[in-house]
């Protein structure tokens, strides 16, 4: 197994449950949470919301592919971290060229459902990131087509493995034994790309 990189840069389309997912992550990996803030949080009905920094047009950071710059968004620097964002789906290829020692975490969840999910959320009503630049529901299923397109082009380049969001992705990727309710996620497909 190899040790986790400071930085894992973790994308997912907007409705994706991304979010959902980062949560788990940084707690089964037991990651760097010192980006929560409570300005930086969204709850949502049940389900786990909003947590922590996230980058991109219009959000409180912005994408800029900088490391001190990334790194500002948490209060310490003494584990690894999700540097998390919708447009790092636009950014893969550069971001594996100019960081080859980080991770890269892909989420794909097929678009339709996410567009439907991003809307039972809140959709323009999140308040926590601001989804303001993508202006309305007509760009923002097309946002959604796109960032989804640009992850598996990343993906087969790459010759990705996908896996269901479940035990399983931990055990393989890290020999680790975990438990949580996956069930949530099982339209979820998620690849660790080293």
């Amino acid at each position: 197994m190899n040790t986790i990189p400071n930085r894992i840069f973790f994308t997912g389309a907007p409705g994706s449950r991304w979010s959902g997912i980062s949560q788990n992550l940084e707690k089964l990996l037991d990651l760097n949470t010192s980006d929560r803030i409570a300005e930086r949080e969204y709850d949502h009905k049940n389900f786990t919301g909003h947590k922590g920094a996230y980058f991109g047009r219009g959000m409180e950071f912005e994408s800029k592919l900088n490391l001190e710059y990334l790194d500002s968004a948490w209060s310490n620097l003494e584990k690894p971290r999700l540097i998390k964002s919708h447009d790092w789906a636009y950014q893969l290829d550069e971001i594996k060229r100019t960081f080859p020692e980080s991770w890269i975490l892909l989420v794909y969840r097929p678009d339709i459902l996410c567009y439907s999910w991003w809307h039972e959320a809140g959709g323009f009503n999140i308040t926590y990131p601001n989804y303001s630049e993508y202006k309305h529901s007509i760009n923002m299923y097309s946002e959604i087509m796109q960032q989804n397109k640009s992850i598996l082009d990343f993906a087969y380049k790459q010759n990705a493995v996908w896996y269901h969001f479940t035990q399983l992705f931990f055990e393989k990727e890290f020999n680790k034994t975990v438990t949580f309710d996956s069930e949530i996620y099982k339209d979820c497909l998620i690849s660790l790309i080293k």
